[in-house]
């Protein structure tokens, strides 16, 4: 009798454990998973989202490191894509300082996965060379993307990122150009845009969730 209710009692104990670790174990999953936010939940933090996403179809520019800068590049991952230029005296280097701090924020499955690209929108100036000293200067694994004007503007246009030349009464001139940030999911499609300005709270959380559900 007394091993008998020994056995019991083991049992029961085993049973208590194992219901505890199943529940520690749901509970930690459930913690681990990104918040699942609505399409207007992402849009009141800054993420809009297309309900399809679009193919930019084929273009050809070139990478800071002199490598060609075409659809595949944008495959396999996902990318944070900004449009800007070296002389900016604001946006530009406000935005690779926060998309710098993002990165740093993101988990290590996530930050692995996403890359960060700056176009040119002044590829008169903003040669390789320039891109190489600048880009990295805030995070050595960002891109800096030049080409030929007519090649910038389309690839642009495509990005819904106007932009315009202008021009001082001494001949020097900057450029008026979008402070959005494109995403990019990792089929190489514009999946939507963070809208300026920024919050680096919000656009993880965000980011995350775009994530998930495109992923699961």
């Amino acid at each position: 009798m007394a091993l008998a209710m020994k056995t019991r009692i083991r049992l029961t104990v085993l049973g208590v454990l194992l219901l505890v670790s199943v529940i520690m174990l749901s509970f930690i999953n459930r913690i681990q998973m990104p918040r699942v936010m609505t399409d207007t939940e992402m849009q009141i933090n800054g993420l809009y989202v297309f309900e399809t996403p679009r193919d930019p179809g084929a273009f050809e520019l070139l990478d800071h490191r002199g490598e060609s800068f075409d659809a595949d590049a944008l495959q396999g991952h996902w990318t944070l894509l900004f449009f800007g230029f070296t002389h900016c005296p604001d946006i530009c280097p406000t935005t690779l300082a926060f998309l710098s701090q993002l990165m740093a924020e993101l988990e290590t499955t996530e930050a692995a996965d996403t890359r960060v690209v700056m176009v040119t929108v002044d590829p008169a100036r903003d040669t390789t060379a320039v891109l190489a000293d600048y880009v990295p200067y805030f995070n050595p694994a960002f891109t800096g993307v030049t080409g030929e004007f007519v090649d910038v503007l389309s690839f642009a246009q495509r990005f819904n990122a106007p932009f315009r030349k202008v021009t001082a009464s001494d001949g020097t001139y900057q450029l008026d150009h979008s402070a959005n940030i494109a995403l990019v999911n990792p089929r190489g499609h514009y999946h939507g845009f963070f809208k300026a300005p920024l919050d680096l709270a919000k656009a993880k959380v965000t980011y995350r969730s775009a994530r998930y559900l495109w992923e699961r």
